[in-house]
Parts: C-alpha cells; sequence; structure tokens
C-alpha cells in the first residue's frame, strides 16, 4: 500500500511532505500546476477529492483531505513513539492542540482576505473606475485585515517569547502546520524585524534536514520569496 500526496505547486501540501520527512515514511508524489492565469488547482485534482484542492493524501483506498486532518491521520499511523505530538493530558498536548487549529482558523483568513485585496488593488480596471476600486482596497485592507495581522503577529511573538516551539519546549507538528500561514506573513503580511521571535522560529524551521528534503521534493516555493 503506497501512500501519495497529491501535491499542488506553492500550497499547503507542503507542510505534508515536511510532516513525512519528519516522520521517515515512505511517500510517492503527485504533482500538480496551478493555471498560469488563474492561479488555481487544476480540474485534474477533482479525480481525487471533489473540491479539487490541495493537500489531499490517498492511502491505499483512504483519501484524507484538509491540512489539520491530514496531519492527525499520520501522527494517529507512524508516529508511534509520539515524537512529534505531546502525550494526551499535558499541557504541552493543550497548546499543540491549539496551534495546530490555530494555523488555519484563525492565521491565513486575513493572510488570505489580503492576498485578495491585493490582487483586487492591481486588477485591470477602466481608468474612471481604478481610484475607486483602490481606495476601497486601501481602506479594508488598513481598516480591517492589516490590524488583525498584526495583532495575531504581537500574539504569536509573545507566545514565542515564552516557548521555543509553539506546543512548548519541544518541536512538533504544530510547528510544522504553522509554518504556511508565518511564510505568508513574512511574504507579505508584515512579519519582519519588528518580530524577532518569529524571525528566529523560521530561520529554526528552515535549517532542519527534513523540511529542507521537503523543499528538494516539493519544488520552487515562492512563498519564500
Amino acid at each position: 500500500m503506497t501512500l501519495t500526496v497529491h501535491h499542488l505547486e506553492n500550497s499547503r501540501s507542503q507542510r505534508v511532505l515536511w510532516l513525512l520527512e519528519e516522520l521517515g515514511v515512505p511517500y510517492e508524489v503527485r504533482r500538480y500546476a496551478r493555471d498560469k492565469k488563474t492561479m488555481l488547482a487544476p480540474p485534474e485534482l477533482r479525480q481525487v477529492h471533489p473540491l479539487g484542492k490541495s493537500p489531499v493524501v490517498t492511502d491505499g483506498e483512504v483519501t484524507v483531505a484538509e491540512s489539520g486532518a491530514i496531519v492527525e491521520y499520520l501522527l494517529d499511523a507512524h508516529d508511534i513513539k509520539g515524537r512529534l505530538r505531546p502525550p494526551a493530558g499535558t499541557e504541552a498536548r493543550r497548546r499543540f492542540t491549539y496551534w495546530l487549529h490555530f494555523a488555519e482558523g484563525s492565521a491565513m483568513p486575513p493572510l488570505l482576505m489580503k492576498l485578495v485585496f491585493d490582487q483586487v488593488r492591481k486588477a485591470r480596471v477602466p481608468f474612471f473606475v481604478k481610484p475607486v476600486v483602490k481606495t476601497i482596497a486601501d481602506k479594508v485592507t488598513g481598516g480591517f485585515i492589516q490590524p488583525n495581522i498584526d495583532s495575531q503577529l504581537a500574539f504569536m511573538e509573545a507566545e514565542l517569547a515564552a516557548h521555543k516551539w509553539f506546543a512548548g519546549s519541544a518541536f512538533s507538528a504544530a510547528d510544522i502546520q504553522m509554518s504556511f500561514p508565518l511564510e505568508a506573513a513574512q511574504a507579505r503580511g508584515g512579519l519582519d524585524a519588528r518580530y524577532p521571535q518569529l524571525t528566529a522560529w523560521l530561520q529554526r524551521i528552515h535549517a532542519r534536514p527534513a523540511w529542507k528534503k521537503a523543499l528538494e521534493v516539493g519544488g520552487p516555493y515562492t512563498l519564500l520569496t
């Protein structure tokens, strides 16, 4: 039975490759390229999962979608010694669960909104409409989206000032899950030298051999530029 990662370029599926490298689990990669005009996933992914999004893993007859669900599935199946998930009932496990869900539930929505409104600001529209479009995009970004991102970055900065890793003193799969929003924040959300703890955390994860190997496997990853 072969575990297959359906990997979309420049996407959350990079985290799944990294987790598998950390676990040392054999896997295959099936690659998908984004549509060059829309930047959306190709329709071929709908043959794997009805929503046609990545990440998705197939493990024999089992198909699992959603990053957090995939992380938990792989940990249940392959992290028998609990190396990447703290023991149940501990404070570290509570923190692990919180950050595992925070990544997509809280951190990503404002970053996605910022990406959308950045695209709206640059969209081709009639010249007499462009000032209106830009004004609306600027007001939404400056009045709601960026303050929300800034608040979250400040919160995460304070957490990492007290804990080396998101779940506590040890690296865990919660750090893998948190990598995508924080790499996105560094690329377009304002994560810069004002946040030394977050910057140092990014440097630590990028120095991990399994992260580097996953990057080789996954290919170009433009969130890092």
